[in-house]
């Protein structure tokens, strides 16, 4: 499917893309606050990293359940109330969540059914949001759009959220998590405000269900070669990242006896690296093409990860990761405004949302490998069993590098980053 590019430029902040930012990033900076928490509360409630690893397990498991699902609905219904009453409703959970900690009521269990219910509101929420962009910024600002978007959220997630999460966790256990409920409560009446006209949207044909038009996404993505290999190697890359992520506190804090701040250290390291990629991005994505330049990004990572896994200072940990962070950024960006321009219009939802589902599909198992390799072999060997994973990745990507792609960068005057969801 051959698509038409115009000249990469800035979006406009004013009227709905800016309030979009704006949300996005007040709602990343609390996310940042959760997820540091999460598994630093799960640390302090366990010692066995299988368990721990299982709070992030169960993060991943409801994209596979009702990820399509979400994107079948998100192309159906008024995408910005579908955001603000997920929103919403993620703010009541959370504050009722920072309630229970500080009354003293944290349990693994618990810990376990906040994560699979936020994530299963997520999938309608982020495939909405994916949908929604097109319809705020001219077609040939959507690359700019999205590294605006990541810049912002990364800035505020991992460089001003993360670090800070050590000194709230020294004033409560809750603090965190309230702190998160404030921001989604927040994000919500930003999206609200938002006056943006809905897509243009094909007619359902008659008997039409969700189930069929399920399928419909799940063929378009098939059928297009470039998003089908990207799928394919980011669903490779994410069991990988799930061992990673889920046990990196165990790595820090067990393997290099760093504790919470260098926790800390590590995740701001990974942000301060995908700043500088994103700095990058438009001159490397202008030279190598949108899909070599994610080559070139997971076989660099491939090295990063084979470094962490042999770190044995949090020096170099932090090294690597700032570099796995760096050529990250090369990965998002160009896979997700690839997306966004060679899906149908009418479609969009549907397929950003097979295009999450299959690529996190094997990020729960990951999540428990991951747990059980630091349990037989040691903190370092979750990294070396992503490296692996990754190998395969860029393996998938070869076949898909010919592909009919836009030769556009995304517009480079600010920086971008990546997280691996």
């Amino acid at each position: 499917m051959a698509i038409e590019t115009g000249e990469g430029r800035a979006p406009a902040w004013r009227g709905g893309f800016g309030l979009l930012w704006s949300a996005a990033v007040l709602s990343s900076f609390g996310d940042a606050l959760r997820t540091a928490a999460l598994p630093l509360l799960a640390a302090s409630l366990t010692d066995r990293p299988l368990l721990i690893s299982a709070v992030t397990a169960c993060g991943y498991l409801p994209w596979i359940l009702f990820g399509l699902l979400g994107g079948a609905v998100a192309d159906r219904v008024d995408q910005r109330r579908a955001m603000w009453t997920v929103d919403g409703v993620r703010a009541l959970l959370v504050a009722a969540f920072a309630a229970a900690v500080a009354l003293g009521h944290a349990s693994l269990a618990l810990l376990v059914a906040l994560a699979f219910t936020l994530t299963t509101l997520q999938t309608l929420f982020d495939n909405a949001a994916t949908a929604l962009l097109p319809a705020l910024v001219d077609p040939g600002a959507l690359g700019a759009a999205n590294t605006r978007l990541m810049t912002g959220q990364r800035i505020a997630g991992g460089l001003l959220g993360a670090p800070v999460v050590p000194l709230l966790l020294a004033t409560g256990a809750a603090v965190p998590f309230a702190a998160d409920a404030a921001t989604f409560l927040l994000a919500a009446a930003l999206v609200a405000a938002l006056r943006a006209a809905p897509p243009q949207r094909p007619g359902r044909a008659a008997g039409s269900t969700l189930r069929r038009e399920i399928g419909e996404g799940l063929r378009t993505l098939w059928r297009d070669r470039a998003l089908r290999g990207l799928c394919t190697a980011t669903a490779l890359c994410n069991i990988g990242m799930g061992a990673l992520i889920a046990t990196l506190v165990v790595l820090v804090t067990d393997g290099l006896g760093a504790g919470a701040g260098g926790y800390a250290a590590a995740t701001t390291a990974y942000t301060v690296g995908g700043l500088a990629g994103g700095a990058v991005n438009r001159a490397v994505t202008a030279r190598l093409g949108p899909l070599q330049a994610v080559l070139l990004a997971g076989v660099a990572q491939t090295g990063a990860l084979v470094v962490m896994g042999t770190a044995g200072t949090l020096a170099v940990l932090v090294a690597a990761l700032a570099v796995f962070g760096f050529m990250g950024m090369l990965w998002n960006v160009n896979t997700t405004t690839l997306m966004q321009q060679r899906a149908p219009a009418g479609a969009l939802g549907r397929v950003a949302s097979a295009f999450r589902t299959l690529a996190v599909a094997g990020a729960p198992l990951g999540a428990l490998l991951g747990g059980g390799a630091a349990t037989a072999w040691g903190p370092g060997a979750p990294a070396l069993l992503t490296a692996a994973f990754f190998v395969l990745s860029v393996t998938a990507l070869i076949p898909a590098r010919t592909a009919d792609v836009p030769q556009d960068a995304p517009e480079g005057d600010v920086m971008t980053a990546r997280v691996p969801e």
